[in-house]
């Protein structure tokens, strides 16, 4: 993801802690591993987090952070994580509530919403009637509040609570112990029509009049652009033999600027002074370092490289070019 891309989602995110009265901002990411794209996304969160001095942010690393969903989910109030993780998220935190039929989601971006059901479809009970109509219902309320009618959204959202305390629930979530009524689809949307106007008594009930962050994608003043400078490349080989031959073979086709200084398989280095141990799969990341600091590494150059390996007999399946951004490395040690 770009920085203008973390930098929306992040202050997203601390924007609707604000506006809505959260306490919180977790910060959810795998950068102890993922240091390159995870760590930029932390790196930001940190940033925009100085500019709310009066919510508290922190940062877990995904796995312990899943976990704690799970069991302490009262210990989060607003999560903010990249794309793979929150699609995992969303389902344990759903689940935690009691099924991940009871989830809305919303996807925002600067043009234009989309208001949906956190989960999938579910072809194995379709037009059976049976299926739990809240997260549809939910994702209605995010876009309501979205578009500005948050006093018709607290309306929904309230009756829709009315409906739970009064234990009336679909089959997912129905339990003989709380539970008073099992309804289908319809019956639960009907109990929920009938309750308009009214508001849980055990439950909190809810309000939207403090509206949502709805223009605060659109307002975000654009990052200046990094200088950008190309120093090598990452080939990637299906070869099989061992890392010391195909060092030998690499290094004979150096030139126009660019010098083999490293080959990684499973994303460990292999070469120079590898491991005996290790235990190596047929895909190898090659890479091909400047000889001159200072002066550019052009595509032609690295055309130029993946010929020299075809005519070796080298099968190069991919390439990732290295860059510096503002001199600093926009690519991870690949060891």
């Amino acid at each position: 993801m770009s920085r203008p891309g973390c930098e929306k989602i992040i202050r997203y995110a601390f924007e609707y802690a604000r506006i809505n009265g959260r306490r919180k901002v977790t910060c959810m990411t795998k950068d102890n591993i993922m240091k390159i794209t995870d760590g930029l996304f932390h790196q930001i969160f940190n940033e925009i987090a100085r500019e709310y001095p009066d919510i508290q942010s922190n940062h877990m690393i995904i796995d312990i952070g899943a976990a704690r969903v799970a069991t302490r989910p009262s210990d989060f109030d607003v999560i903010v994580t990249l794309n793979l993780y929150g699609d995992i998220l969303s389902d344990i935190a759903a689940e935690v509530t009691g099924s991940v039929g009871l989830g809305g989601s919303a996807n925002i971006g600067s043009q234009c919403a989309m208001f949906e059901a956190v989960h999938g479809s579910a072809p194995d009970i379709a037009g059976k009637g049976v299926a739990n109509p809240s997260g549809l219902l939910l994702g209605a309320v995010m876009m309501l509040v979205h578009i500005g009618q948050g006093d018709v959204a607290t309306r929904l959202h309230n009756a829709w609570l009315k409906t739970i305390e009064d234990g009336i629930h679909t089959g997912d979530v129905f339990s003989q112990k709380v539970s008073l009524v099992k309804v289908g689809t319809d019956g639960f949307a009907k109990a929920v029509i009938e309750r308009l106007g009214k508001a849980p008594q055990k439950l909190p009930a809810v309000s939207y009049a403090g509206g949502a962050p709805v223009a605060v994608i659109s307002r975000l003043t654009p990052t200046r652009p990094a200088n950008k400078e190309r120093v090598g490349v990452d080939v990637f080989l299906q070869w099989r033999g061992t890392p010391e031959v195909l060092g030998e073979l690499l290094s004979a086709l150096n030139g126009d600027g660019l010098k083999l200084t490293m080959i990684s398989n499973r994303g460990v280095r292999v070469w120079p002074e590898g491991i005996p141990e290790t235990f190596c799969t047929d895909h190898w990341r090659c890479r091909f370092e400047t000889t001159t600091p200072g002066k550019p590494v052009t595509v032609m150059h690295v055309l130029s490289l993946i010929l020299r390996m075809s005519n070796a007999g080298l099968d190069a399946v991919k390439t990732e070019h290295l860059f510096l951004f503002d001199g600093k490395p926009g690519y991870s040690l690949g060891q």
